[in-house]
């Protein structure tokens, strides 16, 4: 009983002391007022009776969705057109406001700060939400700086309307990018010394001037924008054999014939044998011939077999092959910078969520410390919080230091500049909503993935250079003209003229078989080219349904994480109560903590996943499939 008036009388105090320095989970998860931005690519209705409700009403297919694409058919087949399907909608939108977390970044100097815009990814249009599908969104908390613990987060709520879409401007506006930002024009300078490449500030960067950035600067789509330039040269080289060529030459010579010199020789030493006086002999000839010749010829293939519209037609088929190719890179880069902005997002996450760790071990170890000071708690119960504050303290540093490679990562993506590091401006947030069936999804990635066309492409390039090859072993007729004017100087005749007409005619009546197997290899290329279509449709259904599976997982992880946060935060409030009033251990506090940090770290992860599961499913439909 001593013992006990002992500990009442010191708890007070203690309690007063400890309380004064105890943050309240400091720096908890500040993405809880998700400000979602709907897009015809997710469904992110986080209430479960509403999810059955979508996967309901998803069977019906929306409007906008074409014939599937066209199969590829046998050799007498026509060319298979790749022209782009139109399977636009027309769509609507609602914007879900929620609360965001606020970034204080603080640039070098000669860096411009951002300001941090609300957008919504790039590529995730605007839709409406009709009926009851967007009834009810996350119920998600949020705690800003050191606010309390047990504080209501507010629901986010989407706005009712008609069921009528609502019509949108979904032309995009260029976004404005630091003019800083835009690497050096001169793609072969590099640094030579160390302050030239010294990071010297660092600039907030959000989302869609990541994306803007990447299109001017990125160096993988710069080879293949003039690599398309190459191209579409060798289709102007293919296209000139439709006009006649003319070849115009010029010749002005002098020429002194050896012979005439040595027969003037003969002749002076015949006439001085002879004792012919000088006066008397006879001048012998200069042999000096001066003359001009022009020539004009003009020369037009009138028939090839068919050889020049084949070489032509597959001229331009490799430049819509390559065009395709500019915009499947298009996608991967939009890709691979929204993913690495997103690890940039969660690196920086990770960082704020163990620098919030810290802070709580930094907490539980002055806990610890005051009640061993007040008598009524242990070294033990000190040495465990110092190990914990360590063991925060080592994550700390190795979230650190991802937050650099990630930087630098994007940084290189986009060829910033040497002397410039980017940090993410936008909020951790929900991307949007994806409104199509995996039905519809898939028919849309058929259309519309540039893979697929290029393989028809391929096919129809590798069929018109076996009409090619063939065209060889036909007739080719060509008409020749020729003028020419000739000029002797030494003569008292003027400048003559005349011409050529001709019609010329070449058969290649036996080569060895060598243009019929050109035509074989050829007719070989254009069975690769089906093959690969089939196998490329195959990985196009299987990436479109893996990135919709894995968004449905997403969606519902983020609300399962969302409620273990709460459990974690009461769970770490309890535990806190229980040890300061001496009927719980530092152990339980300890792996209170714990627990809240895997279940910050957890809900982080869960939405940035379902932002990278959006992602993968836009561009496994590709941007032109939902504009």
């Amino acid at each position: 009983m001593k013992g006990q008036y002992i500990f009442h009388s010191f708890l007070p105090g203690v309690t007063v002391a400890v309380l004064t320095s105890q943050p309240a989970w400091a720096d908890t998860v500040n993405v809880n007022g998700v400000q979602q931005t709907v897009s015809p690519s997710v469904t992110n209705l986080a209430d479960r009776d509403l999810i059955t409700k979508l996967k309901s009403t998803q069977r019906q297919s929306p409007p906008g969705i074409s014939q599937p694409a066209p199969s590829v058919g046998d050799d007498n087949e026509p060319v298979v057109e790749t022209k782009n399907v139109d399977s636009s909608s027309n769509l609507g939108s609602r914007l879900l406001q929620g609360r965001e977390i606020n970034y204080q970044a603080t640039p070098a100097p000669g860096v411009t700060p951002v300001i941090k815009a609300k957008t919504q990814l790039p590529g995730a249009l605007p839709t409406a939400v009709r009926g009851d599908n967007g009834a009810k969104l996350l119920n998600v908390n949020n705690c800003q700086g050191n606010c309390p613990s047990q504080e209501d987060s507010p629901e986010v709520k989407l706005t009712q309307e008609s069921s009528q879409p609502v019509m949108v401007n979904t032309r995009k506006q260029k976004v404005p990018v630091p003019n800083h930002l835009n690497p050096n024009a001169n793609p072969l300078q590099y640094p030579t010394k160390g302050e030239e490449v010294k990071i010297q500030g660092v600039q907030p960067l959000t989302l869609e001037q990541a994306l803007e950035l990447a299109k001017g600067n990125n160096r993988e789509l710069q080879v293949s924008i003039l690599t398309l330039k190459r191209t579409q040269a060798a289709l102007r080289e293919a296209q000139a054999a439709l006009l006649p060529s003319v070849d115009v030459s010029t010749e002005i010579s002098r020429q002194q014939s050896a012979s005439t010199q040595l027969s003037n020789e003969r002749t002076q030493k015949q006439q001085e044998d002879a004792g012919i006086p000088p006066e008397s002999r006879s001048k012998p000839e200069d042999g000096i011939n001066d003359s001009f010749n022009a020539q004009a010829q003009l020369t037009y293939n009138l028939y090839t077999s068919g050889a020049r519209t084949a070489r032509i037609k597959a001229a331009e088929e490799q430049v819509r092959s390559q065009e395709l190719d500019v915009e499947r890179l298009s996608e991967e880069i939009r890709l691979n910078v929204t993913t690495e902005y997103y690890d940039l997002q969660q690196a920086d996450e990770n960082v704020r969520i163990a620098q919030s760790a810290v802070k709580n071990a930094e907490a539980s170890l002055k806990d610890a410390q005051a009640l061993e000071r007040a008598g009524v708690g242990t070294k033990f119960d000190v040495l465990r919080s110092q190990v914990n504050l360590a063991n925060s303290q080592q994550e700390l540093t190795s979230s650190l230091s991802q937050q650099q490679v990630n930087r630098r990562r994007l940084a290189s993506r986009l060829s910033l500049p040497q002397s410039v590091n980017l940090t993410a401006a936008d909020p951790v947030k929900l991307s949007g909503l994806w409104n199509r069936t995996l039905e519809d999804s898939i028919v849309l990635a058929y259309q519309n993935r540039p893979e697929l066309q290029q393989q028809l492409a391929q096919r129809n390039i590798s069929k018109h250079r076996r009409k090619q090859a063939l065209a060889e072993l036909g007739p080719q007729v060509s008409f020749i003209a020729n003028y020419n004017l000739l000029d002797q100087y030494n003569d008292d005749i003027g400048v003559t003229d005349g011409y050529t007409l001709a019609l010329r005619a070449n058969w290649n009546l036996f080569d060895g078989g060598a243009a019929r197997a050109r035509a074989s290899q050829e007719k070989t290329n254009m069975a690769i080219a089906e093959v690969q279509f089939a196998d490329t449709r195959n990985q196009v259904r299987f990436q479109v349904e893996q990135s919709y599976y894995n968004l449905q997982s997403n969606l519902e992880n983020v609300q399962t994480s969302t409620t273990a946060l709460e459990q974690a935060r009461e769970a770490l409030r309890l535990a806190r109560l229980r040890f300061q009033a001496g009927v719980g251990t530092q152990t339980d506090v300890i792996a209170a903590e714990n627990d809240l940090t895997r279940a910050e770290g957890s809900r982080i992860r869960a939405i940035l996943d379902y932002n990278r599961a959006l992602a993968n499913l836009q561009r496994s439909v590709t941007t032109r499939a939902i504009k």
